[in-house]
């Protein structure tokens, strides 16, 4: 199993300038190599504390690039439906170049109202925009000279520079998280999935869709499934807890806040479950996540325990991307809970 870093910064100005957030991003980035984590990984959202300082992921991972000599580096994820195919394709082949590459190239539909409102989007379009960018984005990665006439985007004999350093191009992945549709989709298309802890009877059901459509489109393997998670690990149980349980009740708040318009009678035909979704979310606590498992804080004994039941019950997955530095986390509560996973926790998984 492996261990990574995922940052998604849930402060505002009033809380934290971005300046320093990203410094601290990149300098614990600098202990990845070190201490044993295997990547690091960041969001795409704007305008909002949820996500809003990271309006394009590939910026930060090429600062990381120069941090990290071993990481893999993860968008987590672009968005198709706010970004050229063009401009996308050749920015991920810039970034793959300037990481020797190293690059894994996660895509989402976008999950927030105010942003589809805010640039100008029909959340109805959602789903067609992004398989038309995500399949855009390919053909410019592995082709050239492409013509394309889309619904959205349309261009002739196109060659983008540089040409990826990862042939036939980096590894995709997809982020999913309400609907069937979307995990067997993943695993039919041959990518890698990205999704966030839930129930866990839920969770087993949509690793095994996602398993099942992978195999049975005939591509090698079982497929690979990463799975963020809030970590914080101390001492003492006592100790991470007092240490993340205000960090990460703010980060659930800036969530739901997101979230608002859902709430407010806001529907889509491209995302039937996500009313009910975020009135689910508006009930979960820094305690419900620490029982379910979607949070791992405590001991080094507490979270080996956790992560082997989150594992059985989840029916097994490849990579988890961990929140170490959640809301207002300092750089050295973060830095001491790394390395006292490295040493006490991730050796039981290696």
């Amino acid at each position: 199993m492996e261990f990574g870093l995922n940052f998604f910064p849930d402060v505002g100005p009033e809380e934290k300038s971005a300046q320093d957030y990203w410094h601290d991003a990149l300098a614990l980035t600098a202990l990845v190599d070190d201490l044993g984590f295997g990547h690091v990984r960041t969001v795409e959202h704007y305008f909002h504390r949820y996500g809003g300082y990271s309006p394009n992921p590939l910026l930060y991972l090429a600062a990381a690039s120069q941090r990290s000599r071993k990481a893999r580096l993860y968008t987590g994820a672009l968005l198709p439906v706010f970004n050229h195919p063009i401009k996308l394709a050749s920015e991920i082949a810039e970034v793959d170049a300037l990481s020797g590459g190293r690059l894994e190239v996660g895509f989402a539909r976008a999950f927030l109202p105010h942003e589809f409102r805010r640039m100008g989007r029909s959340m109805d379009e959602s789903r067609a925009r992004f398989d038309e960018g995500v399949a855009m984005v390919q053909r410019l990665l592995t082709e050239e000279n492409v013509s394309m006439q889309g619904r959205f985007h349309s261009f002739e004999d196109v060659t983008i520079l540089p040409r990826p350093t990862q042939k036939p191009r980096p590894n995709f992945w997809q982020a999913a998280s309400s609907t069937d549709e979307s995990f067997i989709n993943t695993g039919r298309l041959g990518y890698g999935l990205m999704t966030f802890p839930r129930e866990a009877k839920q969770v087993r059901h949509w690793i095994e869709l996602y398993r099942q459509a992978w195999r049975e489109a005939g591509h090698p393997g079982n497929g690979r499934v990463m799975i963020a998670f809030h970590m914080l690990c101390a001492p003492s149980d006592a100790q991470a807890e007092a240490a993340a349980r205000e960090p990460i009740n703010a980060y659930m708040r800036s969530l739901v806040d997101a979230n608002s318009d859902w709430g407010a009678g806001m529907t889509s035909t491209d995302y039937p479950n996500h009313p009910k979704m975020i009135e689910n979310l508006r009930k979960v606590t820094f305690d419900k996540l620490l029982e379910g498992g979607g949070a791992w804080v405590g001991s080094p004994a507490r979270l080996r325990e956790q992560i082997a039941r989150v594992q059985e019950e989840y029916g097994g997955f490849e990579i988890a991307s961990l929140q170490v530095n959640s809301h207002t986390i300092s750089y050295a509560e973060a830095a001491a809970s790394m390395k006292l996973f490295s040493e006490e926790v991730l050796p039981h998984f290696a």
